[in-house]
Parts: C-alpha cells; structure tokens; sequence
C-alpha cells in the first residue's frame, strides 16, 4: 500500500528570531526577559555600522558580564541613506538571517534600546518574514533612550493631560518650532547634524533654560549638559538627544479628559 504522504514537500523547520532590547546603555536595564533570552541558547546576531567595527549593542552585553558566544555573528547594517545601499544590505542581511534560522535554532537580535522605537530590529524582522512567511518573531521590550534619561535628570515626560512628541532632529528646525507650540514636552533624537539649528531655534523661543541635552544616556561615557548653548560648534556623538520642555504653549479646555486645542468648535 502506497503512503499518499510520501511524496510530500516539507519546508524548513525554522528556529524563532528573538529582538532583545537591552536599554540605551546600562546593563542593569536589561530586562530579566532579554536576559533569559541572551542565555537560553539561542544564536547572537549583533548590528555593526560597517566591518570590523565595534558593536553599541555588543558593548552593553558584554558590560553586564556575559561572555560573548563563539558563533555570534554581526550584521552590517551601513549608516547611509543610499537607497540603493541600503536596500542590498537590508537583503543581505536578512538573507543570512534566513540561513541561520533554517538549521531550527533561534536567533536572538542585539537591540540597543527598545526593538519597537526606531530600531533596525523591526526592518530587519520585516524583510526575514517577505523572504520566509513561517518565520516567527518575538520582540522582547525594553527601556528607551529618552525613558531613561528622562529618568537620568529626574524629569517627567509627561503628566496628567501634558502631550508628548518624539520626532528625530533630522525633520527640521521649521517642523520642530511647529511641535513646540503643539507639545509639552518634544524629544529630538539624534540631534548632531542639526545641533547649532536647533540651539538657534530654544534660544529664540527662551526655551534654554528648560532643555538638556544627554548623549550616550547610561555608557560609561554618557554626557548630560544642561547649560546646552555650551554646545555651540560642538560635534556631538550621534546617540545623542535634546529634551525639551514647553511651560509656556498654550493650552485649549479641557474636554472628556482631553485638552480642546484653541479656536476649534465645540
């Protein structure tokens, strides 16, 4: 008698790509799950800018103590915004990610910060699930840059009904003093192209006093600066941000809980 399911095509059996957020710096951030994940045995995947450099995301890792795996293996993911770049890397990159996942052990993707919030993590998940649809992703959270220097000079994101914008500085200076009068609070992530811009524009608005800027938040070589005109001329590292807060934009009535924004109808 013939077996009907002899013949049948099996695809791989792949293993699980794990995005472990570890925090902006600060070992002592990652979470226990993103620490269960490092040690479960699952396979390393770490993101470098370009070959033989060094790896942000590796560095926390290996400052909380754990012992970097003989089979971890890095991802080059180019700082450019070469489309055509990226594009082959992105493909690159995931297609090496495939091929690890087809031996059906899991992969676990170093992410410094959170894997959710402007993470390569989630591209890279993106184009590993076009290349291979029964591939499953599991994305472990963790703290945000912003989070935690927020935290870092004891300062509040946000309270109560106060809004909150986080944009990177790239958009602009016009965009940014359009969310200034729009947000309490506007946290501009990686500020160092538009840093001179954008210390123009505080001072301007007389929003000096009541903006930091923090690089590297939680590294053993994190900066705060709260005088930030200082930093006029300065090259800044690019994990860098600008908190700023806004006590004076005004504010519409309140409504079921939410402000009414000014001059709209009832």
């Amino acid at each position: 008698m013939s077996d009907k399911n002899h013949d049948r095509h099996y695809g791989p059996c792949y293993g699980r790509l794990i995005g472990a957020s570890l925090g902006p710096g600060d070992p002592e951030l990652i979470t226990r799950r993103g620490w269960a994940a490092l040690q479960s045995g699952a396979r390393w995947l770490y993101p470098i800018k370009k070959a033989e450099e060094r790896s942000y995301a590796l560095d926390i890792v290996q400052r909380g103590g754990l012992v970097v795996p003989a089979d971890a293996e890095a991802l080059v993911f180019p700082m450019t915004r070469n489309p055509e770049i990226l594009a082959k890397a992105w493909v690159r990159a995931a297609t090496r990610t495939v091929e690890l996942l087809t031996e059906g052990r899991d992969l676990v993707f170093l992410v410094e910060g959170d894997a959710s919030t402007f993470a390569t993590f989630g591209h890279l998940a993106r184009v590993v699930r076009e290349l291979a649809p029964d591939v499953e992703v599991e994305t472990i959270p963790g703290v945000s840059s912003f989070a935690a220097a927020a935290a870092r000079i004891n300062a509040t994101l946000a309270e109560e009904d106060d809004t909150l914008a986080v944009i990177p500085a790239a958009y602009g200076v016009e965009l940014i003093d359009h969310l200034l009068g729009e947000f309490d609070t506007l946290i501009l992530l990686k500020v160092k192209p538009l840093l001179d811009e954008v210390l123009d524009l505080l001072e301007q608005r007389s929003l000096l006093a009541t903006s930091c800027f923090i690089e590297k938040v939680g590294s053993p070589d994190e900066r705060v600066v709260s005088d930030v005109l200082s930093l006029k001329g300065e090259k800044v590292n690019y994990l860098s941000l600008m908190l700023v807060k806004n006590p004076k934009r005004a504010r519409g009535e309140l409504r079921r809980g939410c402000r009414k924004r000014a001059g709209l109808p009832a």
